[in-house]
């Protein structure tokens, strides 16, 4: 029979979504790179940051959910680096900037922070 405590389905349900974000996070930043040397006006590029815009806009929405157990602090970071990510993208979608770089790079801090 199989007998589990609470504490450890709810750890092992965390590390199941800290990698499902990892993973999330690392097939966006693939696109982004992709997209990068693709050029602005690829389809790509568009299709980089139309993923990039679900991954984050569903980030945001569970930081901003009263259930969420970050400290409030850590979460309000984390809104704020997630709407500069899809502020920064719809630049890139529309042409105003080719800052692919930046949205790579600050992508690649938050998955690693996931550890």
């Amino acid at each position: 029979m199989y007998q589990f405590s609470y504490s450890e389905v709810q750890t092992d349900s965390v590390a199941d979504a800290k990698d499902r974000e990892r993973q999330l996070l690392t097939r966006s930043i693939d696109l982004l790179a992709t997209a990068r040397d693709a050029g602005p006006n690829a389809r790509e590029t568009i299709e980089a940051i139309l993923f990039m815009n679900r991954v984050w806009t569903s980030l945001i929405s569970d930081l901003g959910s009263p259930d969420n157990e970050l400290p409030k602090e850590l979460r309000a970071n984390l809104i704020s680096i997630g709407l500069w990510l899809l502020r920064e993208g719809e630049e890139v979608r529309q042409g105003r900037s080719d800052n692919f770089d930046g949205l790579i790079e600050v992508s690649q801090i938050i998955r690693d922070g996931l550890k």
